[in-house]
């Protein structure tokens, strides 16, 4: 059985390449878990929350940073 970690109470981070303005498209993610990164929508706190594994949290930083997205 999988377990969903309790996210209410998480640390959020958003990138510092975020701008402040109203309407920022961002993500946030918590680095509070040890098998799992949780990922949401800096415009809708209260709204779903992705869980991704390690390796697939990596691949789509490096992604991103390689500009293959």
């Amino acid at each position: 059985m999988r377990v969903t970690p309790d996210v209410s109470t998480a640390r959020w981070r958003k990138s510092s390449y975020s701008g402040n303005q109203q309407g920022d498209a961002c993500v946030e993610v918590c680095d509070d878990f040890a098998d799992a990164v949780p990922v949401r929508d800096s415009k809708n706190l209260t709204g779903p929350v992705m869980m991704l594994d390690g390796e697939a949290w990596r691949s789509f930083v490096d992604s991103v940073k390689d500009g293959s997205l």
